[in-house]
């Protein structure tokens, strides 16, 4: 097939690289020129292991290509995925200001039949007001049919959730062109679940929702475990096991953060609230991720002391977690700040970014980042973080504390070069 694509972030350049390495011809759109002339040049704006090297390989053989000019993209194809941001407002709800704009310029080039097809997450009820959004224009209902195909990538992993999903959720009215979705991903094997669409809108809002649940419920158990010297990674271990429950996203850290899920379970809070439903366990769920971070410090605290001017900490981690550039939502940093607010000297390192955060030093290397520090905390789970040489770091550091903000580090290594480990939930 012949796809346009609007937006080029993570979900638009990695469905685009996966669609066009099943065979179809992607024309990738973005009004961002800035985006577009590095993705011309051989680059990606963002970073994706091994996405890079699947656009390169398309785009050389014909199959991918990139553009600045949206609207002359979607009036030659007669299939518009969207794929464009979905921020928070500033009361926590979906801002469909992006949307509301690719709808805006469709609605000018829609002098044929056209499949649009709801990439973006978006609250429930949005393909229906897409088309009551058209039809008030003028257009008539003959002319498209909406279908919400939400996706299901994580970054860092984003290429293989994209071929290898655990389903495909198509949500339209017309079942010609749920086939007609369907045949995109044709090589891809996976269950197909065809519904409406706020049925569709809705599975994506619920599956984040429940992943958050897990990880704020686990957040919490790791406090219990503290309370009663129990070992939370051993706890977390024998719930998984249970079919019912399932292993994944049962790791107890800092809280979760990224593009999907706090923005997510907000506007998922919010949409019940227009509707008046209080989603009050989902509440609690923002609550506990919101708290801990400040759980973290107390347990420092507890264990080196008041957090003053005279305390040195160095962070290792800056995005919200390994294997990505994003810092959206960002744990690590919301630690940061809340550790600078007490007037320490905070030193940092990551990997990828650097970003400007008011009483926080950047260092050029993980181990230059312990210079002097009084405790290391480790915010997220890089390979080098996990691998480093930890009698080297003892010798550079002041104190001897290393808090393992997502207990994923080996506690006998860290003892055997005389450093005191530090989880949550770990003995």
């Amino acid at each position: 097939m012949n796809i346009c694509i609007v937006g080029a972030g993570y979900v638009g350049l990695t469905t685009a690289a996966v669609l066009s390495e099943l065979g179809h011809t992607v024309h990738c759109a973005d009004r961002d020129e800035g985006k577009i002339a590095m993705l011309g040049k051989g680059q990606i704006p963002i970073y994706e292991p091994g996405l890079l090297e699947l656009i390169s390989r398309n785009a050389d053989q014909g199959r991918l290509s990139f553009s600045s000019d949206v609207t002359a993209c979607m009036e030659e194809h007669d299939l518009i995925m969207i794929a464009v941001g979905t921020p928070s407002a500033a009361d926590g709800t979906a801002d469909l200001v992006y949307v509301r704009s690719v709808l805006l310029a469709i609605s000018t080039v829609l002098n044929k039949h056209k499949i649009i097809v709801m990439k973006s997450t978006v609250p429930p009820g949005t393909g229906k007001w897409a088309e009551q959004f058209l039809m008030d224009r003028g257009i008539p209902a003959a002319l498209f049919d909406i279908v919400s195909n939400p996706e299901f990538l994580r970054e860092g992993t984003a290429i293989h959730d994209t071929l290898h999903p655990d389903r495909l959720v198509i949500g339209t009215k017309s079942t010609a062109a749920a086939e007609r979705v369907r045949a995109l991903y044709e090589g891809i094997q996976s269950e197909t679940v065809i519904t409406g669409q706020t049925e569709a809108e809705l599975i994506k809002y619920g599956s984040n929702a429940f992943l958050a649940t897990k990880l704020s419920f686990v957040n919490e158990l790791s406090r219990v475990c503290d309370a009663f010297d129990a070992d939370v990674t051993m706890v977390a271990h024998g719930i998984g096991m249970d079919s019912r429950i399932g292993s994944k996203f049962l790791q107890a850290g800092i809280g979760y953060g990224g593009s999907c899920l706090p923005k997510d379970v907000n506007a998922l809070i919010g949409a019940a609230a227009s509707k008046e439903i209080r989603l009050n366990l989902l509440r609690e769920v923002a609550a506990v991720n919101d708290t801990q971070p400040d759980y973290y410090i107390g347990k420092l605290e507890n264990t080196i002391g008041a957090i003053d001017e005279n305390t040195r900490i160095a962070v290792w981690g800056a995005t919200f977690k390994e294997n990505t550039d994003d810092i959206r939502y960002s744990q690590a940093i919301e630690l940061m700040k809340r550790l600078a607010a007490k007037g320490c000297t905070v030193t940092a390192f990551d990997p990828l970014v650097s970003p400007s955060i008011p009483g926080v030093n950047w260092a050029k290397s993980l181990a230059d980042a312990t210079e002097g520090a009084d405790a290391l905390i480790v915010a997220t789970g890089w390979k080098e973080f996990l691998e480093a040489d930890w009698k080297s770091i003892l010798a550079r550091m002041r104190g001897s504390v290393v808090m393992d903000g997502r207990n994923v580090l080996d506690q006998s290594l860290i003892a055997e070069a005389g450093l005191t480990y530090l989880g949550v939930g770990r003995p």
